[in-house]
């Protein structure tokens, strides 16, 4: 069950990654981190990396308003019964590993 899981969470975090470098305008780098898929399979949090970090509410604003044509994009690419509405988040993990590289560098 799991494996279905990872593997699912793995190929939402890939069309994520493709759909959003195919509809951004390239003003900041988004980087698809990761995905995470509820145990009934309901919902999906995909969770980015934004360059510059100034424009990650702006990233976030604009992948919600493409949420729809995501689904869209989903249900043409993923063999699953039911497509799980899909949010995004900015990936803090990532954020902060950014943060202390930054420290340890000074």
């Amino acid at each position: 069950m799991t494996d279905r899981k990872d593997k699912t969470e793995a190929l939402i975090r890939e069309l994520a990654a493709e759909f959003l470098s195919r509809e951004a305008n390239r003003t900041s780098m988004i980087t698809v981190t990761g995905a995470r898929l509820t145990k009934n399979k309901r919902h999906a949090t995909v969770s980015l990396s934004v360059l510059p970090e100034e424009a990650e509410e702006q990233v976030i604003h604009f992948a919600r308003r493409k949420r729809s044509e995501f689904k869209e994009y989903l249900k043409k690419r993923l063999s699953a019964s039911r497509i799980p509405f899909v949010d995004f988040e900015i990936d803090q993990g990532e954020k902060n590993r950014r943060r202390i590289e930054e420290l340890s560098n000074e």
